[in-house]
């Protein structure tokens, strides 16, 4: 491999990692010290804080992302036999939590510039099964969304927005998650905060919140206004749904409210890496980069780089070798869903089904990207691609 400008760190940089600090660890132990480390006061203060920075009336915190999704999907009452247009370009986790529910996920190509879903081509996918559509913020860049809510209002559809990337995210000023429908977030290590696991749903409408909250804890109800036949004790509750134990402990949830708080200064921190990687690859032909809509802020979860063939007589496994070698973790973002093999299988998906989101997935590679990563180590990561494009 042709030799960096800059020194090979000593550890491998990986492309994405928690940020944690003193009050993160000082606000579990508190907990640990209380009498509640799980269904206390702590999840109430983390669904409030994100409810409030997406400008939304209610959240309910799950165990992870997948449930969140999971449970999203169930408040929408999507049934045995509906159907939800949604990406194949996302993790697995968005078309999942449908097969859970015995429903169809209905892929739809991407948009070659945005990589995220086209809404044209959503739109000759809808059949009189459709449920639901379901973006996906794709790498923290926020979905047409102006396009999405005037589809799924022609068709009387759920919007679902997977926003897993894309908590801190801006479209036309506003929030991901202060959304029409439902909004759904991940907090897994390498996304915008953390909990370590962890998911919330977001919602402005009381009937979805009540039955996330049912879907969360065994479909039992507690308050006595929802009771249909339990006759009304102190100690009375009533399972009225088959639901999962989906809860968040009190210790992530005390971590999630110190990690809003520095939500902000996370996103500023991301919004600059992208830029500069930008900036240094802007005008490299043998690569293409992810282009945004206008109006709209990136949470900046990936930055993705596709090798332009057309350009460079490097393959992008050269380019991921030879980066490793050089101590430098990136990563592929997604294999598209329609290629898995069990997908093929239950569904007939197959290759050449979906040009656009195959085109990327042969081509593409995530950099690193976290709010700890240093400029000096991303110097060395742009200076390694260059110089490796060139050899």
């Amino acid at each position: 491999m042709p030799e960096a400008i800059h020194a090979k760190p000593a550890q491998a940089i990986p492309y994405g990692r928690q940020t944690v600090g003193q009050e993160e660890i000082d606000a579990v132990i508190e907990v640990l010290k209380s009498p509640f480390i799980t269904q206390g006061p702590a999840i109430e203060r983390f669904e409030k804080a994100v409810a409030e920075y997406c400008n939304v009336a209610y959240a309910v915190a799950f165990c992870n992302g997948t449930a969140a999704l999971h449970a999203a999907y169930a408040a929408a009452g999507i049934s045995p036999g509906d159907e939800a247009v949604t990406t194949p370009l996302t993790f697995v986790a968005t078309s999942n939590a449908l097969l859970f529910h015995q429903a169809k996920p209905v892929f739809s190509d991407i948009d070659p510039l945005t990589l995220n879903l086209d809404m044209a081509a959503a739109a000759e996918k809808i059949t009189s099964r459709t449920r639901a559509i379901i973006p996906v913020h794709f790498a923290g860049q926020p979905v047409d969304l102006d396009a999405c809510y005037a589809l799924a209002d022609k068709h009387n559809l759920v919007v679902i927005e997977d926003g897993c990337h894309a908590l801190g995210a801006r479209y036309q000023g506003q929030a991901i998650g202060q959304c029409r429908d439902m909004a759904v977030f991940s907090f897994h290590p390498v996304k915008s905060i953390t909990t370590g696991e962890g998911g919330m749903v977001v919602t402005p409408h009381k009937h979805y919140y009540e039955k996330l909250l049912q879907f969360r804890s065994h479909g039992i109800v507690r308050n006595a206004e929802q009771f249909n036949a339990v006759p009304v004790e102190p100690w009375a509750y009533e399972m009225q749904t088959l639901g999962w134990n989906y809860r968040l402990t009190d210790m992530q949830a005390a971590m999630g409210v110190v990690q809003m708080s520095k939500l902000d200064g996370f996103i500023e921190r991301r919004t600059v890496l992208a830029e500069r990687y930008q900036a240094a690859f802007q005008n490299e032909p043998a690569l293409i980069l992810q282009q945004p809509l206008p109006n709209v802020q990136s949470a900046h979860h990936l930055f993705i780089i596709q090798i332009n063939p057309r350009h460079t007589a490097i393959t992008r496994r050269q380019l991921f070798d030879r980066l490793v070698e050089a101590n430098i973790r990136p990563q592929v973002h997604y294999m598209p869903i329609h290629l898995h093999p069990y997908y093929q299988q239950a569904l007939g998906t197959k290759l050449g089904d979906y040009p656009h989101a195959e085109q990327y997935y042969n081509h593409c590679l995530s950099l690193p990207l976290y709010p700890l990563l240093a400029d000096d180590e991303q110097d060395y990561i742009i200076d390694t691609v260059k110089t490796s494009l060139k050899h």
